[in-house]
């Protein structure tokens, strides 16, 4: 007989995936838990270990809970797709540091920061890049810096700079290769998050900043509608933005 503990591994993670695609799926069509055990017709305890990645799932109650979820049930199982991962667009206060983070751990992936990778690459921190070398020549490590990492086959959450849309080569890959979310929100609210995390840069000795903000957006905008998906964190917290992306990505 095959030591249970060499399956668990594998079981934890099916169990992990299928309760975070519950869970984000009941947010999106905004019912409870009770109202979700009582659509299935199942108890409100199971719903609640279920969602935790603790339940015992027989067949005909996942059967029961896809239903219920207007889901095939294939939608709660299935692997992850062959892409490298998820990429997530948006300018800065969008949330794809945070909520890159978090997707990553519930998803069971590594998390990258790829501005993180150029700077490792170049031996200075971004600012420095562009004040010796130029915009041109960050873009190039910015694509060699993606291209390896997609190289290497693993899965990963990857948070990308907000300009990566505007470097054609490296957009065009990203968008290839991995499953690419836009994170979107109003101006007011990537200015708000970005001061709130202590950064007052936005605002130095630039009384036009939300308006150089709302150009960059509108400039932007059409590009970052070329990513296969998007979520709006405009109003939602931490919590419900990612139980939003969750269910965009599952």
């Amino acid at each position: 007989m095959r030591n249970l503990t060499e399956i668990r591994p594998e079981s934890e993670a099916i169990l992990r995936r299928v309760g975070d695609r519950v869970r984000a799926r009941r947010s999106e069509l905004g019912i409870t838990g009770k109202e979700l055990a009582q659509r299935a017709g199942l108890s409100a305890r199971f719903v609640s270990q279920l969602e935790c990645g603790h339940a015992n799932i027989a067949i005909g109650r996942l059967a029961s809970i896809a239903r219920a979820l207007e889901l095939p049930i294939e939608r709660l199982v299935a692997q992850p797709s062959g892409a490298c991962g998820v990429a997530l667009l948006g300018l800065r206060g969008a949330g794809k540091t945070t909520l890159g983070r978090a997707l990553a751990g519930r998803l069971g992936l590594p998390f990258v920061e790829l501005d993180e990778r150029v700077e490792a690459q170049a031996g200075m921190a971004v600012a420095g890049i562009f004040a010796l070398h130029g915009e041109a020549w960050y873009r190039r490590e910015e694509e060699a810096c993606l291209r390896r990492l997609a190289d290497t086959g693993e899965r990963v959450v990857v948070a990308l700079s907000g300009g990566i849309v505007g470097n054609a080569e490296a957009f065009e890959l990203v968008r290839r290769r991995f499953v690419t979310v836009w994170l979107r929100a109003r101006p007011e609210e990537h200015m708000q998050r970005v001061v709130d995390q202590g950064d007052s840069r936005p605002m130095a000795e630039r009384s036009d900043a939300m308006s150089e903000l709302r150009t960059i957006l509108a400039a932007r905008e059409p590009l970052y509608r070329q990513a296969g998906l998007a979520v709006d964190t405009s109003g939602r917290s931490e919590a419900q933005a990612l139980d939003a992306l969750l269910a965009a990505v599952a």
